[in-house]
């Protein structure tokens, strides 16, 4: 076994992967500039009940006793603890090299796509430890029913030689893996260009060694090239379509392959990821009739339509959703549910904002309804060298000028004195742990 330092841990990949590690008997520790901003972080204290040692980013953490130091992405090369190991020779790995060792020792299943990947991996592998399939799971999302003390519920270290793992096209690392199958649910512009993102999912596809699934009705994977793709659907014919499909506020009940299905999450998006996880687990040897019976227990993935308050009167929803396909699918579900939405969205880093720009003003254009009311917080900065070239001003500016009802909200409790003027908030945005803090505050001003 080995000892290994994680610098950047608290990071919903880095988490995952250190947790998976700790549970497979590797000594590990730690170190991120958030906790030690607030050590009162959940995931601080959760990671401690595993029995990872936490340090400071400081770099005293680091000593010649460690085998390998794994960094995050978000971690600069002039970081103390990245010159330190450096310096003491250390052999250094960034978090997706890492995570591409580890599965390259499993049977593994990529989950892919622009949205919604995070609920399709813990969806899977919360279906195929249902099904008594033993899996091995390392997500970006926490899936609420592997919740744990010691356990954020984002890893899952199972008795299989099967391994479910959310593959992230952002950091261009996708194409090295080799996985036994793969999903690739959607593509649209998020991280990177429509183009080069669909270059890397032919690649994923290339290297799958047997069953590649994707998305039939999705029109940017449609042009795309992969060897005898098993598809889903809702629109088009597919080999596993969804058919007599009921939308309700809070579940789905559809039909798939002549079995009845429930799905206590709501949204057609919602029901892509189900279909996508079915017809996996049936290609490979799942009964359809147990899938769908499992797929009824699933609960979901925090931050991912997160309800915390709803009392026939009031509506408080925190969701992860920050590129426009994944803000669309909410805005749709949400509206579903209330005739006049305040949606708080917090843009995530200075460069996704940029990419987006144009993305975010026609998403919110489309879908705010007159009744309905933005307010933009201002961008979320983790650090690093990314030049703070726009605002979310910028963003405001062109969506009132398509006129609609926005302005920017520059402080969270400028908010709290007009509260009640709404009776539905729907807070949104990716990273940033204290937003499902808001939202959870904003329920509980609404009770009073």
């Amino acid at each position: 076994m080995s000892k290994i330092f994680f610098s950047g841990i608290g990071g919903s990949g880095m988490s995952a992967i250190a947790g998976f590690a700790a549970d497979r008997g590797h000594a590990v520790a730690g170190s991120d500039r958030s906790f030690d901003k607030n050590p009162d972080q959940p995931i601080c204290k959760i990671l401690k009940n595993k029995g990872i040692a936490l340090l400071p980013q400081d770099g005293s953490g680091i000593d010649a006793s460690f085998d390998f130091a794994v960094f995050s992405t978000a971690v600069e090369s002039d970081n103390p603890e990245f010159t330190k190991a450096g310096a003491l020779g250390i052999p250094l790995k960034t978090r997706p090299q890492y995570l591409s060792e580890i599965v390259s020792g499993f049977r593994t299943i990529a989950v892919a796509g622009t949205s919604g990947k995070s609920t399709t991996a813990g969806m899977l592998a919360y279906l195929m430890d249902k099904l008594g399939l033993n899996p091995n799971f390392i997500g970006g999302g926490r899936v609420k029913q592997f919740r744990a003390r010691d356990n954020p519920g984002n890893s899952l270290a199972g008795s299989s030689d099967l391994m479910v793992i959310e593959a992230c096209e952002a950091d261009g690392s996708i194409i090295d893996y080799r996985p036994v199958h793969s999903i690739i649910a959607n593509l649209s512009l998020d991280h990177n260009p429509v183009e080069k993102t669909a270059r890397m999912f032919e690649t994923l596809g290339r290297n799958t060694e047997d069953i590649v699934i994707i998305n039939g009705d999705d029109a940017n994977l449609d042009g795309c090239t992969f060897e005898k793709p098993v598809r889903f659907s809702v629109d088009q014919d597919s080999e596993y379509r969804a058919q007599k499909i009921r939308y309700y506020p809070f579940e789905t009940v559809f039909r798939v392959r002549g079995v009845e299905c429930r799905l206590f999450l709501p949204g057609k998006h919602n029901l892509y990821n189900a279909l996508s996880c079915m017809a996996l687990l049936s290609e490979t040897g799942s009964d359809i009739k147990d899938t769908a019976e499992a797929l009824a227990g699933f609960s979901g993935i925090e931050r991912r339509f997160d309800i915390h308050l709803n009392d026939g009167k009031h509506l408080v929803l925190d969701d992860y959703a920050h590129n426009p396909h994944k803000i669309e699918c909410l805005m749709e579900a949400v509206r579903k549910i209330s005739p006049g939405i305040c949606y708080i969205f917090q843009p995530h880093g200075f460069g996704p904002t940029r990419l987006l720009k144009e993305g975010y003003i026609e998403v919110f254009t489309k879908n705010l309804r007159r009744e309905d009311h933005l307010l933009l917080l201002p961008i979320y900065y983790a650090g690093g060298t990314s030049a703070k070239d726009i605002s979310s001003e910028d963003l405001c500016n062109e969506i009132r000028a398509k006129g609609k009802s926005v302005r920017v909200l520059r402080e969270r409790s400028l908010l709290f004195p007009g509260l009640k003027d709404r009776d539905a908030y729907v807070v949104f945005g990716a990273r940033d742990e204290s937003l499902a803090d808001f939202a959870r505050e904003i329920a509980m001003r609404l009770r009073w």
